[in-house]
């Protein structure tokens, strides 16, 4: 059985977003789209309607490609499960307001029994010094976390 990987939201964004001149987010772009191509077909890929919800924002066309991207996915539940994670993680990690989200989808993530959650938003949910607490967090529910990546993470050798 293939390893299980939950897609936040930031990836649909930037495999299907127009070419960035910023040069982090055109690698991000890049690695994004290799990923995709190369190593997506080993995993089993999941999302939530929170994903759903977040690419379909913004501009139409930009929201159809995004969500183009992601048929056929199949949608992880919200549970209450989750979402008591989810409020333990905004308190233990003291995250502000704006990243209750982020704290949903690590949630959704570990009461799932991801392998993965897949990631470029780095500074709330894969982050380094937020890592620790994010797997005691998991930990005192009973659950585990998924290991949270970039896509260059997760590229192999």
């Amino acid at each position: 059985m293939p390893a299980s990987v939950y897609i936040e939201t930031t990836i649909p964004s930037y495999l299907t977003a127009w070419p960035l001149s910023d040069l982090i987010r055109a690698g991000h772009q890049k690695i994004t789209k290799d990923w995709w191509d190369q190593r997506r077909p080993e995993f089993a890929l999941y999302i939530s309607q929170f994903v759903l919800d977040e690419v379909s924002a913004g501009d139409v066309m930009a929201a159809a490609t995004r969500l183009g991207a992601l048929e056929g996915l199949p949608l992880l539940p919200v549970t209450s499960q989750t979402e008591a994670l989810a409020a333990s993680l905004i308190h233990d990690l003291n995250l502000p307001l704006k990243a209750a989200l982020d704290a949903a989808h690590i949630s959704i993530a570990a009461c799932s029994n991801m392998d993965f959650l897949l990631t470029w938003n780095c500074r709330h949910i894969n982050n380094a010094e937020l890592s620790p607490q994010i797997r005691r967090t998991c930990r005192s529910l009973g659950l585990e976390s998924p290991v949270i990546c970039t896509p260059e993470e997760l590229m192999g050798i």
